[in-house]
């Protein structure tokens, strides 16, 4: 189940499924295009209009999605004698949780942090820790502090990536230390990742 606040429209940009059933719902290709069709709202009459499929094929799917709280009612109108119910995406876009896979899920704590792959894992959990919390403060009606800080760098040659990398290390010691408080009995941790990685910027 996705769960967002009311709006007229997709209530958030991204929305990050953690159940394998809801994630089930999301990969299946025709649902995938009905769900896509709906980020403006629309029945089940005029979205199979726009697919080119039976309506009641495609009032089916929406049912599914519904259930699942991807796409959500915003509104019934009675229309020549039925009632036609508008429905729009619950999201702008979607993100399958590591959670979704269960026992299954990646662990950093089991991974060479000297692998790639570590990275892939840190990412994973940083997905389900943030999404956890984030829905548990739209709950409470309440902001999340966050950080993020993206930038691309474009090193001269490897002896330049390692001297960064060297400097980055060390003034994130630095700051840590500066900044850490074991024993604080109001404060709160938080996790700090770091991480760079190769990329195309023609792709």
């Amino acid at each position: 189940m996705v769960e967002v606040p009311v709006s007229d429209g997709p209530a958030v940009d991204v929305a990050v499924v953690a159940e394998a059933t809801a994630a089930s719902a999301l990969l299946d290709p025709m649902r995938a295009r009905i769900l896509h069709a709906l980020r403006e709202p629309g029945s089940a009459t005029t979205v199979a209009k726009a697919l080119g499929l039976p309506r009641q094929k495609v009032n089916y799917h929406i049912r599914t999605l519904e259930d699942h709280g991807l796409i959500r009612l915003m509104e019934e109108r009675p229309r020549r004698g039925v009632t036609e119910r508008i429905l729009v995406a619950a999201a702008g876009s979607y993100l399958i949780s590591p959670e979704a896979v269960g026992v299954n899920a990646t662990d950093p704590s089991r991974i060479d942090r000297l692998s790639s792959r570590y990275l892939i894992a840190l990412a994973a959990r940083l997905i389900r820790e943030v999404s956890a919390l984030v829905t548990a403060a739209d709950k409470a009606g309440r902001p999340l502090p966050t950080l993020a800080i993206d930038t691309d760098i474009k090193f001269a040659s490897p002896d330049d990536r390692s001297a960064f990398t060297r400097e980055l290390r060390d003034n994130v010691i630095d700051l840590a230390g500066r900044y850490h408080r074991e024993s604080a009995p109001d404060g709160r941790w938080h996790r700090l990742v770091v991480a760079a990685h190769p990329f195309n910027p023609d792709r």
